[in-house]
């Protein structure tokens, strides 16, 4: 039995999405800088820390109800505190059910307003570069946690890196067999050498990849170019902290 999404319906589920993405992306980038004890005031930042990308991501897109979409954010998480008042509840709950019950809200917003048309998107410069860089955003996002404790990934995850280019190849399939034969190698002597030079032979092959992430990305060529945006950041932050750990 095969499930169709209708028309009317599409829309609001890719919208949603979308939002999904972007507070996660804040609650990533925005939700660790600051970790306030007081059960209110870490509550609110969670609900600010998501609402701000979203809200930009909204603006970027041209829909509207931004304000609405935000307190859909701020209400289950205000709901909440009343019963840690009356010491109904404790912190992890107060957390969680926010978390919960800002999905309904979402959707409730989305559902009330699925007939209006959505607005112009923003001409803000800043919204404007934030919006079309979003894959960039989303690998900073990703990445966020190995600046704070950097680690060196083995090194088979080169090669599934690699695997990605070799499978998802449009163009060139002996071009992107080559370059994973010559991960192969460099896996193979990751193995052999000492274990410093394999890690910085591990930095050298996730820098090499970002290299290799910013030609395709260039040339429109064989991914798309959002994957190769994400990717090519992903792979230098990763590359960049290795170092950092072997230094």
């Amino acid at each position: 039995m095969t499930t169709t999404v209708s028309p009317a319906v599409r829309p609001l589920v890719r919208h949603g999405a979308e939002m999904l993405v972007a507070m996660l992306v804040g609650m990533a980038l925005l939700g660790p800088l600051w970790t306030p004890e007081r059960v209110e005031l870490a509550a609110l930042w969670m609900a600010a820390a998501m609402s701000v990308p979203m809200a930009l991501w909204m603006a970027y897109r041209g829909h509207g109800r931004i304000a609405e979409m935000c307190a859909a954010m701020f209400v289950p998480y205000l709901a909440m505190l009343v019963p840690y008042w009356f010491g109904l509840l404790d912190a992890h709950a107060v957390e969680m059910g926010g978390h919960l019950l800002m999905l309904p809200a979402m959707a409730f917003v989305l559902v009330r307003h699925r007939h209006d048309a959505h607005g112009t998107p923003s001409a803000n410069p800043v919204v404007k570069a934030l919006g079309s860089r979003w894959p960039t955003v989303i690998a900073l996002a990703v990445t966020f946690d190995f600046w704070q404790s950097p680690l060196v990934p083995p090194v088979w995850t080169l090669l599934l890196c690699q695997a990605v280019y070799l499978f998802w190849g449009r163009r060139a399939p002996g071009v992107q067999l080559g370059a994973f034969g010559l991960y192969a190698v460099l896996a193979a002597a990751v193995v052999l050498v000492s274990p410093p030079a394999g890690v910085l032979l591990i930095a050298f092959g996730w820098g090499a990849h970002a290299v290799w992430d910013l030609f395709h990305h260039v040339r429109n060529a064989v991914v798309p170019r959002w994957w190769s945006e994400f990717c090519g950041v992903f792979d230098l932050v990763i590359a960049v902290t290795i170092l950092l750990v072997w230094f």
